[in-house]
C-alpha cells in the first residue's frame, strides 16, 4: 500500500485521539516498519490493518466502523491534495463514474506499483453501481471512500452494500440511489 494511505492514517489518528494514541499504536501492533512511513513509500498492508487493530482495541470500537471513518476522512483529505480529480465532476455520481478510467488510471501513471482496487461501474438515471474487487480486504475503505465522496458533493444519495462473492471484505457492490 503506498504510504499515504498510512501517513494519513496516523494524522487521523492524532486529530481524532492524539499523538500518544498514535505511538501507542505503534507500539502495540509491533509493525515491521516501526511506524516510520512517508508518503511515498510502499508498505504492506498487513501494517495497516495491524494498526487499525490496535486501534479497535485501545477505543472499543469495530474495525470496520474505523476503516469506514477513515476512509470518508481519507475522501476528504484527497479532495484537498488533488483538486485535478474533481474539475468537471458535478456531483458524486460523475465522479465516481471515473474512478477507474480517471482516477486509478492517472494514479498507476504516477505509481507503477501502486495496488488500486477495480471498479466495474453500471449507471442509470438514479442509480450507480459499483462493483470492488482487490487483492485486499478493504471493501470497508472503498464505502467509507464513497461515503466522503456522497458528502463532498452534498447530495441526497443512499449508499447500500452487498457482498460479493466470497471473498468478505476484497469484493462489494455498491448501490447508489439518488433520492427524491
Amino acid at each position: 500500500m503506498k504510504g499515504m494511505i498510512f501517513t494519513e492514517f496516523m494524522e487521523m489518528v492524532e486529530a481524532t485521539w492524539s499523538l500518544d494514541m498514535v505511538d501507542t499504536l505503534i507500539d502495540r501492533s509491533q509493525v515491521a516498519s516501526g511506524g516510520a512511513y512517508t508518503s511515498v513509500g510502499s508498505y504492506p498492508h498487513e501494517e495497516f490493518i495491524a494498526l487499525v487493530t490496535a486501534l479497535s482495541k485501545e477505543t472499543a470500537t469495530p474495525i470496520p466502523d474505523l476503516i469506514r471513518a477513515y476512509g470518508k476522512h481519507l475522501f476528504g483529505r484527497f479532495a484537498l491534495a488533488y483538486p485535478r480529480f474533481f474539475q468537471g465532476a458535478s456531483g458524486a455520481f460523475r465522479f465516481l463514474s471515473g474512478i477507474e478510467s480517471v482516477i486509478h488510471a492517472d494514479v498507476r501513471k504516477l505509481y507503477p506499483d501502486a495496488e488500486t482496487p477495480t471498479f466495474e461501474v453500471e449507471r442509470g438515471d438514479n442509480t450507480l453501481i459499483l462493483t470492488y474487487f482487490s487483492e485486499h480486504p478493504f471493501a470497508d475503505l472503498a464505502h467509507g471512500l464513497i461515503d466522503g465522496c456522497v458528502a463532498h458533493f452534498g447530495e441526497d444519495i443512499e449508499v447500500r452494500r452487498e457482498a460479493v462473492a466470497d471473498l468478505p471484505g476484497a469484493q462489494a457492490r455498491f448501490i447508489l440511489t439518488r433520492k427524491g
